[in-house]
């Protein structure tokens, strides 16, 4: 079952077309890469997905075309968007909270919230990490905090922008393995040669605007 998909999918900003007749789909389960150069609009079709950005076209979310910030509301509970600049996503005073908070939003216990919080601090060998404030860490560790707040939301679909720069070994190689065990869809814009050999997805190129399977 295609859990997101767009349709002829535009966007023109300041007489720019940024995006020309996108159509992509994702099914559940489905793991993809998307590369390309600089400035060919990777960034600019995830936001677009996710309700940020003005186009023409059509976005669906299981079937169901989305037109009104309502509609974009429904598919931020189930579709998690990891910034490229984690500086952008990142809010709560503390890592514990900022893992807390979709959880919370979403109305789960906050016993069931502790778990979830917990699961994941270990998951992503981050629990040092606790009680840190968020503006306090370093670039790493803030791209790894943006992976595992989203991670608590338990999406369904997460689209990743650059989730592995500047990381070292050790976060390059835990955020490889969630990859390969996460159930959840994931849609990743990257340059990184070797995330994609190593993890041997469908790839797509985006050039220009127009995106299409390598």
């Amino acid at each position: 079952m295609e859990i997101l998909s767009v349709k002829n999918l535009k966007v023109k900003i300041e007489n720019r077309e940024i995006l020309k007749n996108v159509n992509f789909s994702i099914r559940k389960g489905e793991k993809i890469f998307i590369t390309g150069p600089n400035g060919a609009g990777k960034t600019t079709f995830l936001e677009t997905v996710m309700g940020f950005v003005p186009f023409s076209g059509e976005i669906l979310l299981k079937g169901s075309s989305l037109k009104t910030e309502s509609d974009f509301n429904v598919l931020r509970k189930s579709v998690g968007y990891v910034f490229q600049n984690p500086d952008d996503q990142l809010f709560a005073p503390t890592v514990e909270e900022e893992l807390a908070f979709a959880p919370l939003v979403k109305g789960l216990s906050r016993s069931r919230v502790s778990e979830i919080v917990n699961r994941t601090l270990r998951f992503f060998e981050i629990e040092h990490l606790r009680d840190k404030p968020t503006y306090k860490l370093s670039g790493g560790e803030k791209r790894i905090v943006s992976v595992a707040c989203v991670v608590t939301m338990e999406p369904e679909v997460i689209l990743l922008d650059e989730p592995t720069t500047g990381l070292d070994r050790k976060r390059w190689n835990k955020l490889v393995e969630f990859f390969e065990e996460t159930g959840s869809s994931l849609v990743i814009v990257t340059h990184d040669a070797e995330l994609m050999e190593r993890l041997g997805w469908k790839k797509f190129t985006m050039e220009n605007g127009e995106l299409r399977e390598i």
